[in-house]
């Protein structure tokens, strides 16, 4: 078990309780006096040991705060990453070659064994996690400064060892931002190299995104249980931005065919693609599988009206279409939404 997995079941033991509650205040259920000291104690014993072995929260109250504590460990790992680029802006033009390139080797070293240092004295891992985007910041600015430095050529070789560093980050202290930003960095590099087997130099390939397709379809294929929202959330929000691209603009596209059908071809693609997400994610039960189809389906389609009505259409009837449209929507989602529910 993982702290996520450790925190759904404090969860679910602080909605077990919860409901109890009303099911005693109701007359549903009654538990005698040895049942109900049993059962208080066994919750509070599970609580105790997840609390200590994960840092759980354990109240609604620590969860508000543990986001905050999540947000400010994020901004303040962005923050160091710009204060050791700036600093090194600052004296870099004093500092001979051989102190350049220790700096450059020493600072994600030193952050590396920070983080280290820190996941083992904190078991919520803020300290940890906010050490650990500024390692990988360094790790990113060290390959670019030695490469300019010593006039190397670019290379999308840089994204694939940013992605494969970003992974060990991850998965050795069960950071997600750090797994987010080396899938990024992979799903960028395979882009690349599809990019250059088409003929087109590697930079080039947000030119195209297709190239971003084989990628996306990748992390959702993945079968995996830890971090399992981490692939499949970013898979989907590639997928399904490449599509919107793609179906906004043929001419990105690598498809021997006119721009209009290409672009029919995607806006099809789009809509399947949605049902696809909102159908496996009820199936599945995955909340934030059948959310993100749903949220996709309705920019495609008020994409779709603005296209083909708006240049002729008086405002007033174009507004009240869309209008009439979300209404459907939000009876068609209800309805989806108790299919999960059941």
């Amino acid at each position: 078990m993982d702290r996520v997995a450790a925190q759904l079941r404090a969860d679910r033991i602080r909605a077990f309780r919860e409901e109890l509650a009303e099911l005693e205040c109701e007359g549903a259920l009654t538990l005698d006096a040895a049942q109900r000291a049993a059962l208080e104690s066994h919750l509070e014993r599970t609580l105790a040991a997840l609390a200590d072995r994960f840092d759980v929260d354990t109240t609604e109250s620590q969860k508000q705060i543990s986001w905050g504590m999540r947000i400010a460990s994020t901004l303040g790992g962005l923050a160091l990453c710009a204060a050791l680029v700036l600093f090194l802006l600052r004296f870099w033009g004093v500092l001979g070659i051989a102190v350049q390139v220790g700096v450059l080797v020493l600072a994600p070293l030193l952050l590396l064994a920070a983080t280290e240092f820190a996941a083992r004295r904190e078991r919520g891992l803020y300290y940890a996690s906010l050490l650990s985007l500024a390692t990988f910041g360094a790790f990113i600015l060290n390959l670019n400064v030695l490469g300019s430095m010593f006039n190397l050529t670019p290379s999308s070789g840089a994204l694939l060892a940013w992605g494969i560093f970003g992974l060990l980050l991850a998965y050795r202290y069960g950071l997600r931002l750090p797994l987010a930003a080396g899938l990024i960095c992979l799903s960028f590099y395979l882009a690349a190299t599809i990019a250059t087997w088409m003929g087109w130099r590697w930079m080039s390939f947000p030119e195209h995104p297709e190239n971003m397709l084989p990628g996306a379809l990748i992390l959702l294929a993945i079968p995996l249980r830890r971090f399992d929202r981490v692939y499949r959330g970013l898979g989907l929000i590639t997928l399904f931005l490449a599509i919107l691209l793609l179906s906004e603009n043929g001419a990105f596209s690598y498809l021997p065919a006119g721009k209009a059908l290409v672009e029919g071809i995607y806006q099809a693609a789009g809509f399947a693609a949605a049902g696809a997400a909102i159908g496996l994610g009820i199936r599945a039960r995955v909340t934030f599988v059948a959310n993100l189809g749903a949220a996709f389906f309705a920019i495609l389609l008020y994409l779709r009206f603005y296209h083909w009505w708006w240049d002729w259409m008086p405002g007033y009837l174009f507004f009240l279409i869309v209008s009439v449209t979300s209404i459907g929507l939000l009876a068609l989602f209800k309805v989806l939404r108790a299919r999960m529910a059941a």
